[in-house]
């Protein structure tokens, strides 16, 4: 059974959020701060993320900055991109990675196993309507969907 299949059997009302997480991350050395830049290289985060969010139909949106398109475009990132090309989704990862630290789109953490070696994790949490999410029925995979029910907090892996 599909995630989209699942999440029509809750009957969930149109105006649910459902909560995408997607969550990868890389051995890397810390002690030269380029532990960051390395888990951006070496994971599929920022790519699976602009995946999502270049679907302009889902309105993703996120906790600090609300819809997320309408953010990119509202703070510049995205008025050099030509509109009408077929290369948006690269544009927005691409956007994402050059300016990693000011668009505050992806959390990061490193656990540090001693002075120099650790582990960076990358996370994208991402909000889309139910609505949304079952018409757009977007191709995800690795992803972790959460919605709130009348039973709980309801989480699976797609």
């Amino acid at each position: 059974m599909s995630f989209i299949q699942k999440l029509k059997k809750l009957n969930l009302p149109d105006d649910a959020m459902v909560t995408l997480t997607y969550e990868d991350g890389c051995d890397v050395v810390h002690y030269n701060e380029t532990h960051i830049d390395t888990a951006i290289s070496e994971t599929s985060v920022i790519e699976e993320f602009a995946s999502v969010v270049s679907n302009s139909r889902l309105k993703a949106t996120n906790r600090w900055t609300g819809e997320i398109l309408s953010h990119m475009r509202d703070e510049g990132y995205l008025d050099d991109y030509e509109r009408g090309s077929f290369a948006f989704e690269e544009y927005i990862a691409d956007t994402i990675r050059e300016n990693f630290y000011d668009v505050e789109l992806i959390d990061h953490t490193t656990e540090q196993y001693d002075h120099k070696r650790g582990f960076t994790t990358l996370t994208a949490e991402i909000q889309v309507p139910v609505k949304n999410l079952i018409e757009e029925s977007p191709f995800i995979s690795g992803w972790t969907v959460s919605v709130e029910t009348e039973d709980g907090k309801l989480s699976f892996e797609v």
